[in-house]
């Protein structure tokens, strides 16, 4: 009996199906992109200019170590410092921004500050700097959830202020001025609500903070 002979498979456009599926899947594949924090850097220094000398009422420093945990220290914390959640953090940081203590870089005090004028505080808004400071083993998490607070103290100042000055939400008058560049009013608007509470957030290089 002769043997039927088995008909071979064509395989030539194999690799054309295999082609198309690829960049089918590339093209439909979405993939989680990393957020990262929204900063602007500072312009290069000279290394021969010494850093400027800020009393310790002037600065709210604020410590993480490699456990997640904030220590804070000056702009009116008694003692060595005192440990703090996220959630109280920004509580604290706002009656430190908000004080009103003295006088700014203009020599006039603080007129639209309702914080509690304490000697021991920050005198004025211009020259409240919040310092952060981590771990190297700090986890990136709290790290960035910190930084959000801080932001969010900043921000809610400015909200305040907003709604004092022109009735209209902070967000809102960000929002109009992104949407019209060249609305010189709203500018002036939106740099008016930020010159009463500049973000004077200093970040530092990561220690070895036990």
């Amino acid at each position: 009996m002769a043997k039927r002979d088995i008909p071979e498979i064509n395989a030539g456009s194999m690799a054309d199906i295999a082609f198309l599926l690829l960049i089918f899947f590339l093209v439909t594949t979405t993939m989680d992109i990393d957020a990262g924090i929204p900063r602007k850097l500072p312009p290069k220094q000279d290394k021969t200019q010494k850093p400027p000398d800020i009393k310790k009422k002037n600065a709210f420093i604020v410590n993480i170590n490699k456990n997640g945990e904030i220590l804070v220290s000056g702009g009116g914390i008694e003692g060595d410092g005192k440990y703090m959640t996220v959630e109280q953090l920004r509580e604290e940081a706002k009656k430190f921004l908000d004080n009103g203590g003295g006088v700014g870089k203009d020599g006039k005090p603080c007129d639209y500050c309702e914080g509690k004028r304490l000697e021991n505080s920050s005198v004025h808004p211009n020259r409240a700097v919040i310092s952060i400071q981590s771990s190297r083993k700090t986890k990136h998490g709290v790290y960035v959830q910190v930084t959000n607070e801080l932001v969010r103290a900043y921000n809610e100042l400015r909200e305040r202020e907003a709604q004092k000055m022109y009735g209209e939400s902070y967000e809102s008058l960000k929002e109009r001025a992104k949407k019209n560049p060249k609305n010189e009013m709203l500018k002036k608007k939106l740099e008016s609500v930020k010159e009463r509470f500049p973000m004077l957030l200093s970040e530092a290089e990561p220690a070895k903070i036990e």
